[in-house]
């Protein structure tokens, strides 16, 4: 569907005013609404502006949203959005709306367009040579089953062909398009069954009467009837066993608890399942008490795996202390928990006991004494890698002698 926009200036009226008759209908309909709430009278005073001028214009917008005190958009945007509102000029006599939704289009929508353009012009919303016929196409207008459909003005012709929309728009033109029966063109009465009502064929009545069927009930066929009963009369119903309707149908091992164990036999009894898990408990030495220790051949860092080479990488030397915690609290040391790779105690001897802590301490400056007493008997040689281009003189003499001279 195109963008719908007002007309060109040159068709535009200056003024607008409702008629007489039409004022006192407005100022009726308006009552109605409850206070603060007259705005909503705004498609109806729109509707009826267009039956008296025959189209919406400009004048027409500024006109009811004065009288209902809305903003000018507003009625705008109403008189834009609905397709029943003419924005432009349109054929007087009669104005074509054919219906090009689905339902429609499916059911000949394209050759009832087909007559529009041959009957009254190729163009859509441009009126005829005289003026009297319009034609376009709009969305849905409510009638699919009966498809196709046309509206012409307030009125729905349904159950088209395009020669029976060929005879109307000629009588429309001939100005005799009251005479033209509104709804369905093909004899159906509303939207039932081409051949007739299929349902609700029972007369209706003012009260609830029971049902009663037209078929004669013989003993036989009843023989718990009564043998006085009349022969039209219906026997009462035997009562009806329960059905599983309403019962779902899913069978999966929570609804059907033989796929669990089909056999019966099998089943184990409470009893012995417990003292299955009880012996189970012993044999795994399960008290109930959560484990926080790891099994015996474990390698983290809460076993013994953990400090095997004094904490060393294999063929690496180990230049950074120990993360802090790294000994088990409360444990004696080791000559592999005092010592580390630099050759410093790193033992917190804090969070030993006291007898612990002096033995660790005793020995870690035992360690300290040591290495700077080997510090100091070693010296560089060109064996051990010194050489002049180590930028030390120290580093040229071997043994405490000169160097040569070259």
């Amino acid at each position: 569907m195109s963008v719908r926009r007002l007309a060109e200036d040159f068709f535009q009226p200056t003024k607008f005013a409702f008629t007489r008759e039409n004022e006192r209908w407005a100022d009726k309909r308006i009552a109605l609404y409850p206070a603060g709430r007259q705005q909503s009278a705004v498609i109806p005073l729109l509707m009826r502006a267009q039956d008296q001028e025959g189209w919406i214009s400009r004048s027409v917008i500024e006109y009811v949203a004065e009288k209902l005190s809305m903003p000018y958009i507003r009625v705008l945007e109403v008189a834009t959005f609905y397709t029943q509102f003419q924005l432009a000029p349109v054929g007087t006599r009669a104005h074509v709306q054919v219906c090009g939704t689905t339902p429609c289009m499916l059911r000949g929508a394209e050759a009832l367009i087909e007559v529009c353009q041959h009957k009254i012009h190729h163009d859509p919303l441009t009126p005829n040579a005289d003026g009297t016929l319009s034609w376009e196409e709009v969305e849905c207008l409510g009638a699919c089953v009966n498809a196709p459909m046309v509206a012409i003005f307030q009125d729905t012709f349904e159950d088209l062909t395009p020669a029976r929309l060929d005879e109307i728009i000629d009588e429309f033109a001939a100005g005799r398009g009251d005479a033209v029966p509104v709804g369905s063109q093909n004899g159906r009465k509303a939207s039932a069954a081409v051949t007739g009502r299929t349902t609700l064929l029972e007369p209706a009545s003012p009260t609830r009467e029971p049902f009663v069927s037209s078929t004669p009930v013989t003993a036989e066929q009843s023989p718990t009837a009564p043998a006085s009963a009349p022969e039209n009369s219906a026997a009462p119903a035997a009562p009806q066993e329960p059905t599983t309707a309403a019962k779902p149908r899913d069978v999966n091992e929570d609804s059907a608890p033989a796929f669990k164990d089909p056999g019966g036999d099998s089943k184990v009894s409470m009893e012995k399942a417990e003292s299955e898990r009880r012996e189970f408990d012993r044999d795994h030495k399960a008290d109930g008490q959560p484990n926080s220790a790891m099994r015996e051949d474990a390698t983290g860092a809460e076993s013994a795996g953990g400090k095997l080479g004094r904490g060393r990488a294999p063929g690496k030397p180990k230049r950074s202390a120990p993360a802090a915690g790294a000994l088990s609290g409360g444990t004696a040391a080791t000559d592999a928990d005092v010592e580390s790779s630099t050759g410093k105690p790193d033992v917190d001897t804090q969070r030993l006991p006291r007898r612990n802590a002096k033995a660790v301490q005793k020995a870690a400056d035992s360690i300290e004494r040591t290495d700077n007493a080997a510090k100091t008997d070693i010296k560089p040689t060109r064996e051990a890698g010194g050489g002049p281009e180590q930028g030390s003189e120290d580093h040229n003499r071997v043994d405490g002698q000169e160097p040569e001279d070259k």
